[in-house]
């Protein structure tokens, strides 16, 4: 299936943020460290052009480090300031503040040559809908200052909240865009909890996860769930119905975790909608390790 999810009111956020980000001085892009790339709205690079560039890598704690080392260096080399970070636990959260006022110091130097103040900056939180903006924007000031929680759509308006007397942040509502490009991308970002699970095939995301998982993390759901994940010669029954690409393979290892875990209906069979609810949870949770979703490409 191709995942999409944009609602009205993202339309009217974008707009808002249009209108906002000629206020501020840096744009601090909160991506989710298991898919930076996918977590990336193209709509904030255009809007954000000329201004001072920062790319926090959220969620750190349930992404494979290796990985998300790779993606740091990768914004890196392409000049944008990179910081890998949990804003829960508030890992690297003093840090933020300290490289946004370093970006600023080329602008600073330039205020201060026309002999005006340069002590305040205006930094604006932007990102896609459940990266963590508000849980930043909280650990930040000290406070609860923005609506937080661990599903898409919290955040509808902007606001403007003060840390420390010398430093402004502008909270923005999670935005995704209209026409997502590849499978892939919609992939990671149902995955990650972007888009509402109500909008989408619970039981297909799931046996994408499990195909996935089986080829870049073997032994995961071994270790997890107890099945055996060597491959299967089985063919197709009769009673399946299944979309291009999917893998038999998946769809055993997800009988088996019904199995062991006794997801079974009224009336017997297996019950796949509740295994998927759950195998997406551990994920999600990171009950199932630290995983990335996608690696940088290489530089050509």
């Amino acid at each position: 299936m191709k995942y999409q999810w944009y609602p009205g009111h993202m339309a009217k956020a974008r707009r808002m943020m249009e209108e906002s980000i000629r206020l501020v001085d840096v744009v601090i892009e909160i991506v989710d460290a298991r898919c930076p790339a996918s977590s990336r709205n193209p709509d904030i690079d255009r809007m954000a052009a000329g201004k001072g560039r920062i790319i926090i890598l959220n969620k750190a704690d349930l992404a494979d480090p290796a990985v998300t080392a790779r993606w740091s260096a990768y914004f890196e080399d392409d000049g944008i300031p990179c910081l890998s970070a949990d804003a829960r636990r508030r890992v690297n959260v003093r840090a933020l503040t300290q490289m946004t006022r370093k970006v600023c110091e080329e602008r600073n130097a330039r205020l201060r040559a026309k002999g005006m103040k340069t002590d305040h900056v205006r930094a604006m939180i932007a990102g896609i809908p459940n990266v963590g903006k508000s849980t930043w924007i909280n650990s930040l000031s000290g406070r609860a200052s923005a609506k937080t929680g661990n599903k898409p759509g919290v955040t509808r308006g902007g606001q403007w909240i003060a840390v420390g007397s010398t430093f402004e942040l502008l909270d923005t509502p999670g935005i995704l865009w209209p026409g997502m490009d590849g499978e892939q991308t919609g992939r990671n970002l149902a995955l990650t909890g972007s888009m509402r699970d109500e909008v989408i095939n619970i039981e297909e995301l799931a046996l994408d996860l499990i195909t996935f998982l089986l080829k870049s993390y073997p032994g995961v759901l071994t270790a997890r769930y107890g099945i055996d994940e060597s491959e299967t010669e089985e063919t197709a029954r009769d009673d399946m119905i299944l979309r291009p690409g999917t893998s038999l393979n998946a769809i055993r290892c997800m009988e088996d975790i019904c199995t062991r875990r006794a997801f079974v209906r009224k009336g017997g069979g297996v019950d796949f909608d509740r295994a998927a609810r759950a195998i997406l949870d551990d994920f999600r949770s990171g009950r199932l390790g630290k995983i990335s979703l996608e690696k940088p490409p290489a530089k050509e």
